[in-house]
């Protein structure tokens, strides 16, 4: 009865192609189809869907917002010219239905938002990410088109991260109040590097440290195994030196999540006593070295002891304050909440906030899903992580079997996901486009290792034969 209900919940057992046979639009997109087979151009759909992605994920750091949305558009309309034009139900996941519902909620609580004009901007700005995250899906289900992403990211986060380090030994003008000035770290440079914000490089760096450990095992031959540690390590130094608590919290988990893959992934090939103590030895070691970094740098130790303190931090005693305004809003609202996106919380917010404390945001992913679309949103929120964790480790043992190479790719997106996440649990930057762009990045790569119809042969997409 369980198993029954755990593989309804999962999707496990959904026929996700069946539909197909007798789709309506299945028949009345045909003649597209033909369309297709006769344009040299969409032959290199795919190709040229990586293109746009891989020029949207180099430039993210170094341009403006407008640029990135030009560029999420782009995204869009040939993902939706490739799959109009492509098999129906061609690509389908579990994780797709789940996304699916999550932006039809969000739809539902756009529609009967009390600032309905500002809650479609949001609604505008999320449907672009997920549009983005189908495009990503469909073209990295082919091994060398995922690698190919996977590696501008990592070489675009190593000037990212030099840069912030060079502001660390040179110095960096504050761009705000980002520590508290009774602190004993308020003098301390926290650096930001080309996003102007330390929580906000922390959050794009997440995934930069987990994508490039997970390239030290996935890339062949020494030379790139060497940029990989390089990369690994400049973007870990640099996470540090945010002084982000948040991006520590998720860099933390998120290695946790990363080790803790990579030794399930390696243990058939242990021994009894290594596969009962692998794992507790290699956690007991790093945090034996993060506790030894913390205790020896006196920033740090500072930075980590501000989190214990409640509202004897100024940054702690904001959020708190944040919070509890926050909570009065779910409460107002709280099965469809108040739409999606920051202008429509900027809009309801100043009837609820305290005194003084004015904010952008809920500084909490969890609390601003709530905000923004009620329980029903947040049900749906939480079944989309469960179904990405879920395909996540079902396609991960199926690769564990031959221990294929590809699996590291994908315990980077696991770890990159699990790691914003962490740094979502008091923070928001997960909505800035450089970082939603990436979660949903890592969302896609979980969902292109579903197990389809579907290889790459030369120029595009197609089905194999059987």
């Amino acid at each position: 009865m369980l198993t029954h209900f755990w593989q309804q919940l999962t999707l496990s057992s959904f026929a996700l192609e069946q539909w197909r046979d007798v789709s309506l639009m299945h028949r009345l997109l045909a003649p597209l189809r033909r369309w297709r087979q006769g344009s040299r151009l969409l032959q290199w759909g795919d190709w040229i869907g990586l293109a746009i992605v891989v020029a949207l994920f180099a430039l993210a750091p170094y341009v403006s917002t407008t640029l990135i949305g030009v560029l999420l558009l782009a995204a869009a309309a040939l993902w939706a010219l490739l799959t109009l034009t492509d098999e129906a139900g061609a690509g389908m996941t579990p994780v797709h239905i789940a996304v699916a519902v999550y932006w039809g909620v969000m739809v539902l609580a756009t529609a009967i938002s009390p600032v309905r004009g500002a809650a479609l901007s949001g609604l505008i700005k999320l449907s672009l990410n997920i549009l983005l995250f189908l495009l990503v899906a469909r073209v990295a289900r082919q091994p060398r088109a995922r690698g190919l992403l996977i590696l501008a990211y990592i070489l675009t986060t190593l000037p990212v991260a030099i840069y912030g380090l060079r502001q660390y030994f040179f110095g960096a003008t504050a761009l705000a109040t980002w520590v508290d000035v009774n602190s004993a770290v308020a003098d301390v440079t926290r650096v930001y590097s080309f996003l102007g914000n330390p929580n906000l490089l922390a959050g794009y760096l997440i995934p930069g440290v987990m994508l490039s450990a997970a390239a030290v095992f996935a890339w062949p031959r020494w030379v790139p195994k060497g940029l990989a540690v390089l990369a690994a390590v400049i973007n870990t130094l640099c996470l540090i030196l945010t002084l982000s608590r948040g991006g520590w919290i998720g860099f933390l988990i998120a290695g946790f999540v990363l080790m803790t893959l990579l030794v399930q992934y390696w243990s058939i090939w242990f021994t009894p006593f290594w596969r009962r103590w692998a794992l507790p030895l290699l956690l007991g070691g790093a945090a034996a070295v993060v506790v030894l970094g913390v205790l020896s740098v006196s920033s740090l130790r500072a930075r980590v002891l501000s989190m214990f303190v409640g509202r004897a931090d100024s940054s702690n005693n904001f959020r708190m304050n944040v919070w509890a305004a926050v909570i009065d809003m779910i409460r107002a609202r709280p099965i469809l909440g108040i739409g999606p996106g920051n202008e429509a919380f900027n809009a309801v917010y100043p009837l609820f906030q305290r005194p003084r404390y004015t904010a952008l945001s809920a500084y909490s992913v969890f609390l601003e899903v709530l905000v923004e679309a009620g329980i029903v949103g947040m049900a749906a929120f939480l079944w989309l992580l469960l179904l990405i964790f879920h395909q996540g480790w079902v396609q991960l043992q199926r690769l564990r079997e031959t221990q294929d190479k590809q699996g590291y790719w994908l315990m980077g997106a696991v770890a990159s996901i699990t790691g914003i996440l962490g740094q979502g649990i008091a923070d928001t930057v997960m909505y800035r486009p450089q970082i939603s762009t990436l979660w949903w990045m890592a969302i896609a790569l979980v969902a292109s290792y579903y197990p389809a119809q579907l290889g790459w042969t030369g120029r595009s997409f197609k089905l194999n034969p059987k």
